[in-house]
């Protein structure tokens, strides 16, 4: 039987790993992609608890519901970003972008 601690070790191993890659990666869309690892291991992780700690409220799945479209949003947002930088600078490695130095 699958318990909260199965949960857990996903979420925490998902989260292990998007983070890794968020200090790892040279690529802006790679960091943009572990981000969002890092937060659907959030997602598990609410969700597992609503199941196991409330099932009968639905704060857990509510509060997935809100994560998802605010991470939707960061990656349009982040897309958009990255792709107006490309077309100015030619490159999105992270360690060559400089906008904001003066």
């Amino acid at each position: 039987m699958v318990g909260l601690q199965h949960y857990l070790i996903l979420s925490a191993a998902l989260f292990a790993i998007g983070m890794y890659g968020v200090f790892v990666k040279r690529n802006a869309i790679a960091i943009l992609l572990c981000v969002e690892l890092m937060l659907n291991a959030v997602n598990i992780a609410l969700a597992g608890f609503s199941r196991y700690v409330t099932p009968a409220a639905l704060t857990g799945q509510i509060f997935v519901i809100f994560i998802m479209i605010v991470a939707a949003a960061e990656a349009a947002i982040g897309l958009a970003i990255i792709i107006a930088i490309y077309r100015n600078r030619g490159s999105i490695d992270p360690d060559k972008i400089n906008l904001l130095k003066w």
